[in-house]
């Protein structure tokens, strides 16, 4: 019974604000059918590798700009050398739209310009240990938007990885932007709630997320 209870937006922090079921199911779905395209390349979907030899256990791609850490390319030299696949303007449509909303403000929308997309895929297992987004030269508010198993995400603070910090509930379709004072808070996924997902909308297994930003580096 309880997901037959309307979640209701919330205001977590000052600048980040979580609206539930902001994607329609076409939507996720269109977003699941992109989001295999941009898998296969020309820069394939891959567990990043960490400056300490460590990996992670998310796979990833990039669009508009390819990252590695802790820096953007126009070519993933990391990975095969090829250059990053292009950021749809729908794309970004749909990033501007989401702050829109999310601040219910359309001046905001119309003033967001994101330049880079990196799509996160949580399969069996996988965690997002607690950092900042940070490898930005912007402090526009980040976009982020779920599809498929639920996840509980953890947002925290602006001056380290430990409390206090606020645990939500992600679910399929829902968005959270966080700017302002929230936008280089320490955040993670700790977990991902295996099989929640509605199987006519989102991967068969597993979580995906996609977040938008601007990276304020020269075109």
């Amino acid at each position: 019974m309880a997901a037959l209870i309307p979640r209701s937006r919330t205001t977590p922090a000052p600048g980040a604000v979580h609206v539930p079921e902001w994607l329609p199911e076409e939507r996720q779905r269109e977003l699941v059918e992109a989001c295999r395209g941009w898998a296969r390349g020309p820069v394939p979907m891959r567990r990043t590798e960490l400056p300490g030899g460590g990996v992670m256990s998310v796979q990833s791609v990039s669009l508009g700009w390819h990252w590695s850490p802790y820096r953007y390319t126009r070519r993933a030299g990391d990975v095969n050398g090829a250059p990053v696949a292009p950021l749809p303007e729908w794309l970004v449509e749909l990033g501007r739209r989401a702050v829109a909303d999310a601040y219910q403000d359309e001046a905001a929308g119309r003033a967001y310009r994101p330049d880079v997309a990196l799509v996160n895929f949580y399969g069996t297992g996988a965690t997002m240990g607690m950092h900042q987004d940070k490898d930005e030269r912007s402090d526009a508010p980040v976009v982020s938007l779920s599809v498929g198993d639920a996840c509980l995400f953890r947002l925290g603070n602006t001056e380290g990885r430990g409390r206090p910090w606020q645990d939500l509930r992600l679910e399929s379709g829902d968005l959270l932007v966080f700017g302002g004072p929230s936008r280089f808070a320490y955040h993670g996924v700790p977990k991902v709630y295996p099989g929640t997902a509605e199987p006519s909308v989102g991967p068969a297994t597993g979580r995906l997320n996609l977040t938008l930003r601007e990276t304020g580096l020269p075109g």
